[in-house]
């Protein structure tokens, strides 16, 4: 699904299926999440909120069942 950037400090892009009820969020630490339905609305309010990440934390995470798309980027590490 194509995704669109969005300036914040914790999600990087945002993709919606009007048809399928389904919200993609991918997040500056890479991972994606694919939420299931969604209203229209509900992704129109991230969309104009001010602060995405604080919209998505209080109206999406933990109100919608989720499934991860792509896990984080594991942090590299020096030997």
């Amino acid at each position: 699904m194509p995704r669109q950037h969005v300036e914040s400090t914790a999600i990087a892009a945002v993709g919606y299926s009007k048809r399928r009820h389904i919200l993609e969020i991918e997040f500056v630490n890479g991972a994606v999440y694919r939420y299931v339905d969604v209203p229209a609305a509900v992704y129109r309010d991230l969309m104009s909120a001010e602060s995405k990440a604080r919209f998505y934390d209080s109206n999406i995470r933990r109100h919608y069942r989720s499934v991860v798309v792509r896990p984080r980027h594991r942090e590299q590490t020096e030997n």
